[in-house]
């Protein structure tokens, strides 16, 4: 234990942060990052979102911790510290989403979906396979991690708003692209908050025939607009729901619990068409009628986050595009407030930490 823990540590540099034991509060943390390898980066943290993620997990929603755990896959900051085969540079300005590392040999590394693979390292709440070392995330002040899952900021993307693109974005942006989201092809959205409104941005930059936003009320009939919908359907309005019945090739699931009603989901996609769910319930199964799918050929996947090749294409795709994400940003320094409001459900769409390294940001 002791020769894996000298492996695992690098005890001249402390990094501080904002962890959870398993509930809130968080408490201040700190601790011996893993040593910088030769394809590692250090980045100094000046931005961080706080995502629905993190809350799952630092109250133990999906399991018990460990030990403590800092949060946070949103991450964006400056590369201070490169190793000799590092892809990025000091001076970088870089974001990291949630994975942090992966053999890159397997046979889903090689296809780009990196995230499946059996040895990847989740950004926090995780170990690295090669060193044992324990991951942390981006409430804090500094983060290594393989460079390759460093990603270079385009210029045209402030750290701000690139922040949730690291894991909002990419979660909305991959099952778009994969199943074929574009002319022809008519785009539903399940639940118009952090993911679905990155969602409904994307659908329409894509160009798809329709984007439908679906939501339980009409609060955000007309934001959905502004954000691109070309339709809105409020599911608790009966004439609505009955006129998109069977009408959508994909249908991106962006949010439920245990009162999710799987059929009324499933009856809005059409024929052949496919319901992608983005967001993992804390319940352990979920209750489908088999009939509905089989008679219409309908299928459920599911999606995770994304692989490093197509979190780049992403992040340039925004920079073309103009997608956004809506934002509050508020200081690190105060996060148990940050997620208390994230937790209450108040934000238009994401909430952006930011640390005292970005008003240095802001000077260059």
């Amino acid at each position: 234990m002791s020769a894996t823990k000298a492996i695992a540590e690098d005890t001249t540099a402390t990094f501080t942060g904002w962890a959870s034991t398993g509930s809130l509060p968080l408490k201040k943390f700190s601790y011996h990052p893993r040593p910088l390898g030769s394809k590692d980066v250090e980045v100094e943290i000046s931005h961080c979102g706080i995502c629905g993620s993190d809350v799952h997990t630092m109250t133990s929603g999906w399991g018990e911790l460990s030990g403590p755990c800092i949060t946070g896959h949103e991450i964006v900051g400056t590369v201070v510290k490169a190793g000799p085969e590092s892809v990025r540079q000091v001076g970088d300005l870089v974001g990291i989403g949630a994975i942090v590392d992966a053999c890159g040999e397997c046979k889903d590394c090689k296809a780009g979906f990196d995230q499946l693979c059996h040895k990847a390292t989740f950004t926090y709440n995780a170990t690295y396979h090669d060193s044992g070392a324990k991951s942390y995330g981006g409430y804090a002040d500094r983060v290594r991690v393989n460079s390759r899952y460093a990603h270079k900021i385009p210029s045209e993307i402030s750290a701000a708003e690139a922040a949730p693109l690291l894991c909002a974005g990419v979660t909305t942006y991959t099952p778009l692209k994969h199943f074929g989201a574009g002319p022809g092809k008519r785009v539903g959205v399940m639940g118009i908050g952090g993911l679905g409104h990155l969602a409904i941005q994307w659908a329409a930059a894509l160009k798809a025939d329709e984007v439908v936003a679906i939501s339980t009320s009409d609060n955000k009939r007309e934001e959905a607009k502004k954000l691109g919908a070309t339709k809105f359907v409020n599911s608790r309005n009966e004439a609505e729901r009955k006129a998109a019945r069977h009408s959508l090739d994909i249908l991106l699931l962006t949010s439920n619990d245990k009162n999710t009603d799987w059929a009324e989901l499933i009856d809005y996609v059409a024929n052949h068409g496919t319901l992608v769910l983005l967001a993992l319930p804390e319940i352990p199964t979920i209750a489908v009628p088999p009939s509905s799918l089989l008679m219409r050929h309908v299928s459920i996947a599911g999606s995770l986050i994304g692989g490093w090749k197509i979190t780049q294409e992403m992040l340039e795709f925004a920079a073309k595009t103009g997608v956004r994400p809506w934002i509050e940003k508020m200081p690190m320094s105060d996060a148990n407030a940050a997620i208390k409001h994230m937790m209450e459900g108040r934000p238009r769409y994401r909430i952006v930490m930011e640390t005292e390294a970005a008003a240095r940001l802001q000077k260059h």
